[in-house]
């Protein structure tokens, strides 16, 4: 689009942001008939949003801080998200081991209860007591854990939903810049000027949801603001495969924290996290070194195997753009969120995302969305991003093994592990992307492990790739088990792609 066509064009909305708030409201709002512009400085998904826990869940530990409104929506959407996305989300057991001297076993189950209970719980499984020397999660850990609980929560291709709330949206009619970087915001005759670089947009209103960047945003406009967040860093490590069973932990420290061991990419654990106050930049944010050792010192204390930082294959770190709620400890801190729009004095409305969660996208999305209804015209008012499928995701939520089989069926020149990662990542769209092919060499060049040509340039064309990292860590987490060489001859296809 040239920057004629950007003058000519007056969108609805403009969402500064591509994380998953962002895009989830440019979904909602594209979907209920909004002219929809999205603009992101980088990669989809190339902060927070990728650099999750992978989770999708009611958040167990926020009872402890009285958070029952956030839990109670967190659990209702774990069942939605599952519904729409079925192949990006799926059910998964936790094992909370009982640990003598922190939380009393009566608080837990009562805890649990709740969990079980305050979020409309319909398909997962309840909550039950084993005892660890009979169940297979106890194999991998020391014998002085002897009781545990065992709940349900789910797990997410954090980075993917993202990337497939953006596709769904374009499919809809939304406009989605990346590598678009927000530098001034200014009202200008009843509308928004939004500069980016030598381009300019106009819009009616604007949502500001660039997450930890979100006072930048504010910053760049010259917008007065009231401080409302406060930025924790979380990080993450991935060591190769401590347990082969398909549950998670949930593990008590004993400084009051919780961290988690979740089952990754098949042959991989991923353990974290932490939350550490951060200052500075939240631009290319890594764990420090203490943090890395807090997490192995943490995991050695209930696994029989020891790790310690020289096994780590990869670690990540987030900042996290929480409500500034006063809470004395980082961990404490609430993982609610707030949706602020301007008073009508100030003119075209702004609409600040403060905080949030990647359960609770969403609804957020919904609800920032019924905000600015009043301002735009509206196709429609219905909600309706609770049932319908994100992309690859028309299918029930309980048939990804069928759907793996088909595509096992329809590409047998794939090896399982490929199989199940495409239908993994992209549902039934695999059949679209891969079409009618009937070899492996009629996918193109293979850059290594069911990576082809004809997966990259899908990306390219659709999920707003550019380079090696937006395809090997956030489209996929391929990443770890690409050599160097590989990567290089990755990145040499992409320039010569670009230089075309």
């Amino acid at each position: 689009m040239n920057d004629r066509a950007n003058r000519s064009t007056v969108y609805d909305v403009a969402i500064v942001g591509g994380g998953i708030n962002g895009c989830g409201i440019a979904r909602d709002a594209a979907g209920r008939g909004a002219k929809v512009l999205l603009l992101e400085s980088g990669d989809l998904a190339g902060g927070t949003s990728s650099a999750s826990s992978k989770l999708i869940h009611g958040g167990l530990r926020y009872l402890e801080h009285y958070e029952f409104g956030l839990v109670r929506e967190s659990l209702a959407e774990r069942e939605r998200l599952w519904t729409i996305a079925p192949h990006l989300i799926r059910p998964m057991r936790f094992v909370l081991p009982h640990v003598r001297g922190l939380r009393p076993r009566w608080l837990l189950r009562l805890g649990l209860f709740l969990y079980d209970h305050i979020g409309g719980r319909d398909a997962l499984p309840a909550t039950q007591s084993v005892r660890l020397a009979q169940h297979p999660a106890g194999s991998a850990l020391k014998t002085m854990f002897s009781r545990a609980f065992v709940y349900s929560d789910c797990w997410a291709d954090d980075s993917r939903l993202v990337v497939l709330n953006a596709r769904d949206a374009a499919n809809r009619g939304a406009h989605v810049h990346t590598r678009c970087r927000v530098t001034g915001l200014v009202r200008e005759s009843g509308l928004w000027r939004i500069t980016a670089g030598q381009r300019s947009f106009h819009a009616r209103t604007v949502v500001n949801a660039a997450g930890p960047g979100v006072l930048g945003v504010l910053e760049a406009g010259g917008i007065a603001y009231e401080r409302q967040i406060r930025l924790v860093r979380g990080s993450h490590i991935v060591v190769p495969q401590l347990f082969a069973h398909d549950c998670a932990y949930f593990f008590q420290l004993p400084d009051g924290r919780i961290f988690f061991a979740i089952p990754y990419e098949e042959d991989f654990t991923l353990i974290g996290t932490t939350d550490v106050e951060h200052l500075g930049s939240a631009d290319r944010v890594k764990p420090s070194e203490e943090e890395i050792a807090y997490i192995c010192n943490g995991a050695n204390l209930f696994f029989k195997r020891s790790i310690a930082p020289t096994d780590v294959v990869w670690s990540y770190a987030g900042v996290r753009p929480l409500l500034d709620d006063g809470a004395a400890k980082p961990e404490a801190a609430t993982r609610g969120y707030r949706l602020a729009l301007s008073p009508p004095s100030e003119g075209a409305p702004l609409l600040n995302v403060f905080g949030g969660k990647l359960t609770v996208y969403r609804h957020l999305a919904e609800e920032a969305v019924d905000l600015l209804a009043p301002h735009i015209d509206l196709e429609s008012e219905h909600h309706w991003t609770d049932c319908e499928p994100l992309p690859g995701g028309d299918f029930p939520r309980d048939s990804i093994a069928r759907l793996i089989n088909e595509i096992a069926d329809a590409y047998p020149f794939f090896d399982q592990r490929t199989v199940r990662r495409l239908a993994r990542s992209y549902g039934d769209l695999c059949f679209a992307i891969f079409g009618k092919v009937e070899s492996l060499s009629a996918c193109g060049h293979c850059f290594g492990h069911g990576l082809t040509q004809c997966e990259v340039d899908y990306l390219l064309a659709e999920e707003w790739a550019v380079d090696a990292d937006d395809i090997l860590w956030r489209r996929s987490k391929l990443g770890l088990r690409f050599t160097p060489p590989q990567v290089q001859q990755l990145r040499i296809f992409l320039k010569e792609r670009k230089v075309a």
